[in-house]
């Protein structure tokens, strides 16, 4: 359970805060839920408490486990699907969906090997965007640091290639 003023992340849109709990009355009966409001673009989502789980709100990580997401990010050593751009970019979104970091971090780090070999599609390119942007976001409250920081040290995994 989440107060008020608690950070979360929620799948496929990043990290927010929770600014509310309401209670609202949907087809007849009462329901509470979580407003809140994703931090990288300012949306407000109303996620009900008793889905929340099985939404995937989550904790962000804890400061602990960023050196595991930069493993994963420095692990060069993954043989890429060679399926069409289609099939490969709706499986990246379905991981992405699943709101966990590890998965978002295995998804940046394939695009990224990918984009070395070939040129992305334009939906690639929006979705390695996405990726990084919600890693950014969550690396860097989980660790205490700089957005621009972490840009930074993603910059440099994915240069030395």
């Amino acid at each position: 359970m989440f107060k008020v003023g608690d950070l979360a992340v929620y799948p496929a849109h990043g990290v927010g805060i929770i600014e509310a709990i309401e209670n609202r009355e949907i087809m007849g009966s009462n329901q509470r839920f979580y407003v809140m409001k994703i931090m990288g673009n300012g949306i407000k989502i109303m996620i009900p408490i008793d889905s929340a789980k099985s939404v995937g709100l989550r904790d962000v990580i804890l400061e602990r486990e960023v050196p595991k997401v930069y493993e994963i990010l420095k692990r060069k050593d993954i043989a890429i699907d060679k399926q069409t751009w289609n099939k490969r970019y709706r499986d990246y979104l379905e991981r992405i969906k699943t709101g966990s970091v590890f998965e978002i971090a295995a998804v940046l780090r394939d695009l990224f090997i990918l984009k070395s070999d070939k040129t992305l599609s334009f939906g690639e390119r929006k979705m390695m965007d996405t990726a990084k942007n919600l890693l950014i976001k969550e690396i860097s409250i989980a660790s205490n640091a700089d957005e621009a920081d972490i840009e930074l040290e993603l910059k440099k995994i994915f240069t030395i290639q």
